[in-house]
């Protein structure tokens, strides 16, 4: 049985061993990828478990704006302790100056130093969420990264037309904490909707309130579930006697994207 160059990447990326040793095993079980792995743990060469197997929900989101153009990059870790390691976060740093220079393709560019760096560091390393945001001429993009630990874990890029950059950063910087999942209500999938509509009735009837008075009470609590989730109905986190809508005036936000670890 002949194996191929994806083969080697393969049992690399699943046993952490090296790449002189996956090909020589590869050779050995003449291509067999089961028997290569069992073959590596037998010699002591391959890691504990796969790393396929292990959770990756620690990392870094990399954020950087310039010239109009704003990038996210989420890489992710196992462990805060290697998301926080200088490599790690070097790593992420040039995959979001690609981003910014040549759109969200671009990390394609490093797959070998992101092969080498699993092996570096030992663990499930892997691209998360990749975000590319060009601003339309006149238009303005904002954005806000939440430093935890030393690392970005927490990136937002929004979009504004009609408003100034202190306007498109502050927009930003209530995404990251208030967490919208849409723009506007019209957004929102029917289905979500729908799912949302027919559990706030069983709450209602499980309180006992008429059956008459239900409908209205319904939809006001959907109301309240579109200022949840839609950025435009949020209070502003600054002042939450206004909404979001309002704090724009005569501006408008024309998109936006959260990145967040974990």
């Amino acid at each position: 049985m002949s194996f191929t160059a994806q083969d080697v990447k393969a049992l690399r990326e699943s046993t952490g061993a090296g790449m002189m040793d996956c090909k020589k095993t590869l050779e050995e079980t003449g291509g067999d990828l089961e028997a290569a792995k069992q073959l590596l743990r037998e010699k002591g060469l391959a890691a504990s478990a796969k790393r396929d197997d292990r959770d990756n929900d620690q990392g870094v989101v990399a954020l950087e704006v310039a010239d109009g153009v704003g990038a996210i990059v989420q890489l992710k870790s196992e462990t805060d302790f290697v998301a926080g390691s200088d490599q790690f976060k070097a790593e992420a740093d040039s995959l979001v100056d690609l981003v910014v220079a040549g759109g969200a393709d671009a990390v394609s560019q490093r797959a070998a130093e992101l092969e080498e760096l699993k092996i570096t560091l030992k663990e499930k390393i892997e691209l998360g969420d990749v975000v590319y945001m060009a601003a339309a001429d006149g238009n303005e993009i904002g954005s806000y990264a939440h430093i935890q630990g030393g690392r970005g874990v927490n990136g937002v890029l929004v979009e504004v037309a009609g408003g100034n950059a202190e306007l498109a950063h502050d927009i930003a910087v209530h995404i990251a904490f208030a967490r919208p999942k849409y723009l506007t209500r019209d957004e929102v999938p029917a289905e979500v909707v729908e799912t949302e509509r027919k559990t706030l009735e069983t709450m209602t009837l499980n309180e006992g309130k008429p059956e008459q008075a239900v409908p209205k009470i319904v939809e006001g609590r959907l109301n309240g579930f579109f200022k949840d989730v839609c950025l435009l109905e949020q209070p502003y986190a600054k002042d939450d006697k206004q909404s979001v809508a309002q704090i724009l005036g005569d501006a408008s936000v024309i998109r936006f994207s959260q990145v967040e670890i974990g």
